[in-house]
């Protein structure tokens, strides 16, 4: 018989509250523990792929999800001009089983947030509860849940401290995890690749058919822009954009230090963006208006860390940014936390008796392939196909056929697309 866990999780994020959500389905008892105070719905743009919005179906999230978002219909490349370069169509009549969905980040974490108090109870589900470290309850290790166990260690928003008991410790606690650092004392700050990235929001006309997520540029200078709700009654529609500029040059890898940590998330400046895509003007957008109509601009580092030898430390283990941050790119941080969080549930039910077991076989499932996303995500990912065309045709071109083979470009796609886990079940409908 499966053995009932006490799981504590440190992060009420999406990755920490989707495994809160996928282990009490599977019957475990939950505590989540957030370290904000008071959650609100902060952010920009987020994008979740096929394979993550089915463990959401799973979940049973799905229509609300559909409410809020947008059914990404295609990703388009595009070269610094606005030149299409290559179009991978996206969601169920691309052969999907479920559809690509753009969303506010902060809407589907207090989504998240608000099924988790509903499901596991307002008392599991806790705010202004940091986890600052662990320690590893005596006992044999990995029999029935019982013996052994972890203790987490809280901090807590009215400035008392607390020492929980758990038979599993999940750190979901993000790249600046506490849990990671005390398992890697030596680690040291992210690592920057010398992007910096501004997100933002902006109402504005829908471009295209209103549904496409386009990348456009090349590795020194990108503008990532796609829409993240319904048209509104005006016409308008929320959209969502990212423009990546380099500040300073290392080749691939990351290997420059970080900006410092009280510099992430900063108010960022229109100015800081027009200089470098204020004659972006295309057929189809219009991207310095885009910019300067925004209705929040923030600035962060474009950074990464190391993939770890393992997660698993006794009854504790890492998921998510804590585990495995990557660059953004493929969409792929907050889908492969989700992913995470189904594969972490799944190996707890396959080995019902041995929680040790579990998080070792959850750990050999999803590190190799996070490990390989983040050494492809070095080399641009995706996006090394904008880079291969500003380098033939730098002014535009008249055919893309003239300057790359699109079988090439369909295969660079579909090679990565493999590697992040895509998986189409059914032939592409027509157009």
């Amino acid at each position: 018989m499966a053995a009932v866990l006490h799981i504590v999780i440190a992060g009420g994020g999406i990755g920490g509250l989707s495994a809160a959500l996928a282990l009490a389905q599977a019957g475990h008892r939950v505590t989540v523990c957030e370290a904000t105070a008071q959650l609100r719905p902060l952010g920009v743009g987020i994008n979740l792929l096929p394979h993550a919005v089915a463990v959401l179906d799973g979940l049973g999230l799905l229509p609300a999800l559909r409410g809020m978002g947008v059914e990404t219909s295609a990703l388009v490349f595009a070269n610094r001009h606005g030149q299409p370069i290559f179009e991978d169509r996206r969601g169920v009549s691309a052969g999907y089983s479920h559809p690509q969905l753009s969303v506010h980040r902060g809407q589907l974490q207090m989504l998240l947030w608000d099924e988790a108090v509903r499901r596991l109870g307002s008392e599991q589900v806790r705010s202004g509860a940091r986890v600052t470290g662990c320690a590893q309850e005596e006992g044999k290790e990995g029999q029935d849940g019982q013996e052994g166990g972890a203790i987490a260690h809280i901090a807590c928003a009215d400035g008392t401290t607390e020492a929980l008991r758990c038979d599993v410790l999940i750190g979901a606690d993000g790249i600046h995890s506490a849990l990671r650092r005390q398992f890697y004392p030596d680690e040291g700050a992210p690592r920057w690749n010398g992007m910096m990235m501004w997100r933002g929001t902006t109402l504005a006309r829908p471009f295209l058919d209103g549904r496409t997520m386009v990348q456009a540029g090349h590795r020194r200078a990108k503008f990532v822009v796609y829409p993240i709700a319904p048209p509104a009654a005006d016409g308008t529609q929320l959209i969502n954009w990212i423009a990546d500029r380099r500040l300073r040059e290392d080749g691939f890898g990351g290997g420059l230090t970080a900006p410092d940590r009280a510099d992430w998330s900063r108010p960022g400046s229109v100015a800081d963006l027009l200089p470098t895509f204020g004659h972006w003007r295309f057929a189809w957008l219009d991207v310095p208006g885009v910019i300067r109509d925004a209705t929040q601009i923030l600035e962060w580092p474009m950074v990464d860390r190391d993939p770890l030898p393992r997660w698993r430390h006794g009854r504790v283990t890492l998921l998510g940014d804590a585990a495995h941050p990557m660059y953004p790119i493929g969409s792929n941080g907050a889908t492969q936390a989700i992913l995470d969080a189904r594969g972490l549930a799944d190996a707890l039910s396959a080995h019902p008796t041995n929680p040790v077991a579990a998080l070792d076989a959850y750990e050999a499932q999803r590190l190799p392939m996070t490990a390989r996303i983040v050494a492809l995500n070095r080399q641009e990912g995706l996006d090394a196909i904008l880079d291969m065309v500003e380098e033939r045709a730098p002014d535009g071109f008249a055919r893309i056929d003239d300057v790359m083979d699109p079988a090439v470009l369909a295969r660079c796609v579909q090679e990565y697309k493999a590697a992040a886990g895509h998986s189409q079940t059914a032939p592409p409908q027509s157009p």
